[in-house]
């Protein structure tokens, strides 16, 4: 099961020569992987690019027909490691995921592969995910391409030119022998629009191939003195011929030159918002017919130094449009024009700001500063005004942190540690990328740091005092299990002896990337295999395992919580939680219940609710708790004025608020009820007589 199902898009990428393909960005990136002939594709999912492997994964039909080999691979280091296929085969391979996170995980084997070159194209589509819709550290993957020297692409966000660049970084990995990063933000992802197919290419040099005739080349491998010999590759033959095939094939765009003695210089992912400020402005046309002169950067390492003086040559100032931190563009075009004794004034983060998104709106302040310092009788008195700022809302508008969904069944695991903590008292807590960082917020409030993905338990290593009768608690989920943390997190304890405590948070999926199959998914799935991680942890010499197999049981979430804090037993203790995500479940089951009633069957589906005359308003439920279903609404009760909590219609039925009123010894205010589609005649007698019984008691019947 995946976050979206592609099933019906990707017969798209059937199409032949002159169809017109339409869609969106992540469709056409696989469409032109098709299309170039691409030998074997391997990723990890993760937003922005989580979907590329969605499709990946709906459109197998279609690669295995073109023989092209598809692998979800257990982490970024692995999909990294896959290229070695290219070092030594003329194979066109290409791999994905979310950058920086993914990249940093994949580091060693990129830069290996950066030191052996290649041999087929090497592709890596990168998932930037910078500014307001990321859930990672704010950094950008220029530093390590830099750093690698692996060429860069950040294409214009339009389908045509994202699918030129795709082809065309497989022809410039192939013919500078370096690997070739392909930048695409969350909008480019998934902008839409149409571009004319070319028929899908079968490899010419297949996985069977390589296999029955193996080669080997020594001077490729990462060792001395070869890697000696690929530095110098690096710089006396590889980047010469990057730079050339680059100017050869127009990578980089120019438009409207010599409409002005002033010109924009931009990152390719930036057209699209800075054509709209300039829009606004009035200094173009929604189809990029600009009045100011653009070089647009589709290819932003390496830089060619000649496009970059003819550019500037006969300009007065550029404007550099570089989303990010540090300055790496401003700082290399400004070093070109020195060097080549150009005059032009060269603007950047003294307009625009040095952090954060460069969203329509901090792109038009910073062109407007730029247009009043050089082009200030340009500036056009029909320009959009910017809107007023609205008033200040703070005051009447509560703050809404991310927060887990509805039903989720992370969301009692952390109702009992709260219920501990209570109990025991306070517990250092370290964190693990995943939904149940969302703990960390309230109403839950838990969790000291976060390391990375399967890195919570390592993240709590140093704190394993001897003389100590406290213990941490670390928290993990089963996608970070899988992808890092069996090694680096249970591994390392047991290596170190460590008595910690570790929740192994099992939703069946990596919920946090989607909801995609996992070695441990036991709902049916493509690719789910059903491994215990209990059989896991203590392959690898846990002796202390407990198995929670439903979450919202918080009577043994808490029962099991306190043991592993105070028993007497020393070692690593891990306790493994599991439910299935809700928010699968509801996909997979809420189809299966419309159909049940479409055709008539009976369905019965569980809802919770509160009797506001129970109701005390102590709302110690909702500070357990905080699903979105469970809220506050007035009193009905005149005399009293405290309001009582409510459970509204986007209930699912999990039973968490009850069991958190019987759990924590709040009111008996909580009552489940069954909600009956298609009622036979036992359930419509039943109703009838509870509504006799309950009148007898003058209370009015619920609907």
């Amino acid at each position: 099961m995946a976050e979206r199902s592609f099933s019906k898009e990707v017969e798209k990428l059937r199409l032949g020569a002159g169809q017109e393909f339409q869609g969106e960005g992540i469709l056409a990136v696989t469409k032109a992987l098709l299309q170039s002939g691409v030998a074997y594709v391997a990723g990890y999912q993760g937003a922005p690019i989580s979907h590329l492997m969605d499709v990946l994964t709906d459109a197998e039909d279609i690669l295995d027909g073109l023989g092209v080999h598809f692998e979800a691979s257990a982490s970024e280091a692995a999909a990294a490691a896959t290229l070695a296929a290219s070092v030594n085969y003329p194979l066109r391979g290409a791999v994905t995921w979310k950058s920086t996170a993914g990249t940093n995980v994949a580091s060693d084997a990129l830069s290996n592969l950066a030191s052996s070159g290649v041999t087929g194209g090497a592709l890596i589509v990168i998932g930037e995910d910078y500014g307001e819709g990321s859930s990672i550290m704010q950094e950008r993957t220029h530093a390590f391409a830099m750093k690698s020297q692996i060429w860069l692409l950040d294409p214009r966000p339009d389908l045509p030119t994202i699918v030129r660049m795709v082809e065309a970084g497989f022809a410039l990995s192939e013919a500078s022998h370096t690997p070739v990063m392909l930048e695409l933000r969350i909008r480019a992802c998934h902008v839409r629009g149409s571009f004319i197919a070319a028929d899908n290419v079968a490899p010419t040099f297949r996985i069977k191939d390589a296999m029955e005739h193996p080669r080997r080349d020594v001077n490729r491998i990462v060792l001395p003195p070869a890697s000696y010999i690929q530095e110098q590759q690096k710089i006396h033959e590889r980047l010469p011929a990057a730079r050339r095939f680059i100017a050869a094939a127009a990578l980089n765009e120019v438009f409207a030159d010599g409409a002005q003695d002033v010109g924009i210089i931009l990152q390719g992912g930036m057209y699209n918002g800075l054509i709209r400020a300039l829009q606004l402005m009035g200094l173009s046309d929604a189809f990029g017919t600009s009045r100011l002169p653009l070089y647009v950067l589709n290819v932003t390492y390496p830089l060619l130094a000649e496009e970059v003086t003819g550019f500037c040559a006969g300009k007065r100032a550029v404007l550099i449009v570089e989303e990010g931190q540090p300055d790496f563009l401003e700082q290399a075009i400004s070093t070109i024009l020195r060097q080549a004794d150009l005059q032009t004034r060269v603007h950047g983060k003294d307009m625009l700001p040095m952090a954060g998104e460069y969203t329509a709106g901090v792109l038009r302040a910073g062109l407007e500063a730029f247009i009043a310092r050089t082009l200030p009788a340009l500036r056009p008195n029909t320009a959009r005004p910017i809107p007023a700022a609205p008033p200040a809302l703070a005051a009447e508008v509560h703050p809404r942190p991310p927060s887990f969904c509805t039903g989720c069944p992370e969301r009692p695991i952390f109702t009992a540690m709260k219920l501990i903590e209570r109990e025991l008292g306070p517990h250092h807590v370290s964190c693990d990328i995943g939904c149940h960082l969302f703990s960390i917020l309230p109403p839950f409030n838990i969790g000291a740091s976060t390391m990375g993905y399967g890195l919570g338990w390592a993240g709590a290593a140093a704190l394993n005092a001897k003389d100590s009768n406290r213990r941490t608690i670390s928290v993990m989920g089963d996608g970070g299990f899988w992808h890092n943390g069996l090694a680096s997190s249970v591994g390392n304890a047991v290596f170190n002896k460590s008595d910690n405590v570790l929740v192994v948070v099992d939703n069946f999926y990596a919920a946090a990337t989607g909801g995609q199959d996992l070695l441990s998914s036991r709902a049916t799935g493509r690719r789910g295999t059903g491994n215990p991680i209990a059989r896991a942890v203590r392959g690898v010499g846990v002796k202390w395992v407990r198995e929670i197999t439903r979450t919202y049981d918080l009577t043994r979430m808490t029962a099991a919580l306190r043991e592993a804090l105070t028993t007497a037993e020393k070692g690593p203790k891990v306790i493994i939680a599991s439910s299935e995500c809700m928010l699968n479940r509801q996909r997979r089951e809420r189809p299966q219940r419309a159909a049940a009633a479409k055709a008539g069957r009976r369905v019965v589906r569980e809802r919770f609710g509160v009797d506001p005359d129970t109701c005390t308003g102590d709302h110690s439920c909702i500070r357990l708790s905080g699903c979105p279903s469970l809220t506050v609404r007035p009193n009905p009760d005149a005399l009293r004025q405290e309001p009582v909590a409510a459970v509204i219609e986007s209930c699912v039925g999990c039973g968490l608020c009850g069991e958190v009123a019987h759990a924590a010894v709040l009111c008996p205010s909580f009552y489940r009820a069954e909600i009956v589609t298609n009622p036979n005649r036992w359930d419509r007698l039943r109703a009838r007589i509870a509504a006799t019984v309950i009148g007898w008691f003058g209370v009015p019947a619920h609907a």
